[in-house]
């Protein structure tokens, strides 16, 4: 009985931060993009959650730094901080680019982020990627640290790969671009990851 009433009090409080972020269904969502906190927004949510409480939220771009400045950012992040880093050094044949690196990093900068704009680990933070997969692992990364108000965008920057014959394997289905929301390719050098 002690382990049904726990079970169930999680599985409440699973739904219940999930009604808090959104529209998201979870259980329609890949297996990579899921998180341990549940908290999951579409870029319209995003958009709409930053500009009523950028001041109280940290909105993270995972991306890595070349991305970010060749693609585009939402004008809203509060910096560039890459989950991941191309190895230059390295192909990955079964993925056809460069192989990518964990952003040893990345925890530290996060909080020295945080920080910077008077926030804590409690805060709420957005991290947004390409897609929503890399959201999620560091959404995940984070967790195993002790954040649990971590919001992943689902749809990323660019989007999901269209499975329609014409644009099949373009990223138009949906997504912060695809949107028509604030982006940017002139970027705030503080914002910015620079490798030391």
């Amino acid at each position: 009985m002690k382990n049904l009433t726990k079970l169930l009090a999680s599985l409440m409080l699973v739904m219940s931060a999930t009604a808090m972020a959104g529209d998201v269904d979870p259980t329609k969502l890949k297996k990579k993009k899921l998180t341990p906190q549940g908290l999951y927004l579409t870029a319209q949510e995003t958009y709409k959650m930053v500009s009523a409480e950028g001041k109280s939220i940290l909105f993270i771009d995972v991306r890595t730094p070349s991305e970010v400045e060749f693609i585009g950012a939402p004008k809203s992040i509060d910096a560039n901080i890459p989950y991941v880093l191309n190895d230059f050094a390295e192909w990955d044949e079964k993925k056809n680019r460069f192989k990518k690196v964990p952003n040893s990093n990345f925890t530290v900068l996060l909080e020295d982020a945080l920080k910077a704009k008077g926030l804590g680990k409690e805060d709420k933070i957005v991290l947004m990627c390409r897609s929503g997969s890399r959201s999620a692992k560091a959404a995940n990364l984070l967790h195993q640290s002790g954040y649990d108000n971590v919001y992943s965008v689902i749809e990323g920057f660019e989007g999901d790969s269209s499975k329609v014959a014409d644009t099949k394997g373009q990223r138009t289905v949906n997504g912060w671009k695809n949107a028509g929301l604030p982006w940017t390719y002139k970027h705030d050098e503080d914002k910015m990851y620079l490798e030391l």
